[in-house]
């Protein structure tokens, strides 16, 4: 046990858990949550603000007379997801569930929080408990509601915890920690026929075979092998008898990638093919392509920050490729300085990955994240010499 951390600190912090697991919010919806929340900040002296993003919180302590100021940020939402993962303490409500770790994140920083109540500083610590991180871009709209106007601060920092490493092991590269994230939606319009007298028609499902497999060509053709770059066709819908060619098919996938002249690579070479391809069967065919979330970029100087106060704390700093899944805390590090981790988390024996039905999170990991946070906090906002 850390001497940061009260006794009862991550027992306490393990119950905050499961209540918060066993009540799984989605999306711009975790009202129950962000009520647990700030009322347990308000308790500890924080000055708490709701409502940013509809269900945003962010609680800021103020000690000593330094202007400088941190900002921690965990995500609250959980995933539309049935759960299987048979823990006492599983999702009370169908077809929700914290099947990414959420939950854990949040009773980190509240433990964290809590402890710095406690503790000697000079600034201002800021925690922010972000609401809709899964796909909805709660990050973002945090940001455009004016989050670091209204509560500036010098860097930014977000954690996660992380599957595929072990327990007592840390990951925060200097630049990209995950990707870009795009998704695609095609449709494919043609002359509906009997799949008996297919020439009497515009094929819209061969068409849509074509346009998946060319797709591929983008990657493999069209972006320097030095490069990353995903194109994943995971949706195709058309059709609804056995022996009708239909008029109509969706095409449904996403993107990732991390140079922005990949991404905009992408965007053109996919609206090209998907039209060239379609007009070669007779039909016709139309892109919706959304950029959602950009890449993760770490600032070098609060990275060696948060490798060395972790090691410092007794953990293995580790190196690794970034991930070419996404995060919408790349909307924070684009307008401060910060760094995005990883807080390894792996069991041993069964040990399911983020997202997956039978997903729990490690409470082993729960004192190593709220100690680093503290640490880091403390690290940040040490009195300096001469005031």
């Amino acid at each position: 046990m850390s001497d940061l951390l009260d006794p009862q600190a991550v027992a306490e912090a393990k119950a905050w858990r499961h209540d918060l697991h066993r009540h799984p919010e989605l999306g711009f919806a975790e009202h129950r949550t962000a009520g647990f929340i700030a009322e347990k900040l308000k308790d500890w002296g924080y000055e708490v603000e709701t409502g940013l993003a509809r269900t945003g919180v962010v609680a800021s302590l103020r000690k000593g007379g330094s202007a400088r100021a941190i900002g921690i940020r965990a995500d609250i939402d959980a995933l539309p997801i049935t759960e299987e993962s048979g823990v006492d303490w599983a999702s009370a409500t169908p077809g929700r569930m914290h099947a990414c770790g959420h939950d854990g994140h949040t009773a980190m920083a509240l433990a964290a929080a809590k402890a710095l109540a406690a503790q000697d500083f000079d600034g201002t610590v800021r925690f922010i408990f972000q609401p809709a991180e899964e796909n909805e871009g709660g990050g973002r709209e945090m940001v455009k509601e004016g989050l670091f106007a209204r509560f500036p601060v010098d860097a930014v920092y977000g954690a996660h915890n992380w599957p595929g490493a072990k327990p007592g092991q840390i990951i925060a590269r200097d630049d990209a920690m995950m990707a870009a994230f795009g998704t695609f939606e095609i449709t494919v319009t043609g002359k509906g026929a009997h799949g008996a007298m297919p020439h009497e028609g515009e094929d819209t499902l061969l068409a849509s075979a074509q346009i998946v497999t060319a797709l591929q060509s983008i990657c493999a053709r069209n972006v320097s092998p030095l490069q990353s770059a995903v194109v994943s066709v995971t949706q195709i819908h058309g059709g609804e008898a056995w022996n009708v060619l239909p008029d109509r098919a969706v095409i449904r996938g996403t993107t990732r990638w991390f140079a922005p002249e990949v991404g905009d690579r992408i965007e053109q070479r996919m609206t090209r093919i998907v039209s060239s391809v379609a007009e070669g069967f007779g039909c016709t065919a139309g892109v919706d392509y959304q950029r959602r979330y950009p890449a993760t970029i770490n600032t070098a100087r609060n990275a060696a920050i948060v490798r060395e106060v972790a090691a410092g704390a007794g953990l293995a700093v580790l190196d690794a490729d970034p991930s070419m899944a996404a995060e919408d805390f790349a909307f924070m590090l684009g307008e401060v300085p910060g760094c995005y981790f990883w807080i390894g988390a792996g069991r041993e024996g069964d040990n399911p990955g983020l997202h997956s039905a039978r997903f729990d999170f490690n409470d082993a990991i729960l004192g190593t994240g709220a100690d680093l946070w503290v640490r880091l906090a403390l690290a940040e906002l040490a009195p300096r010499a001469g005031g």
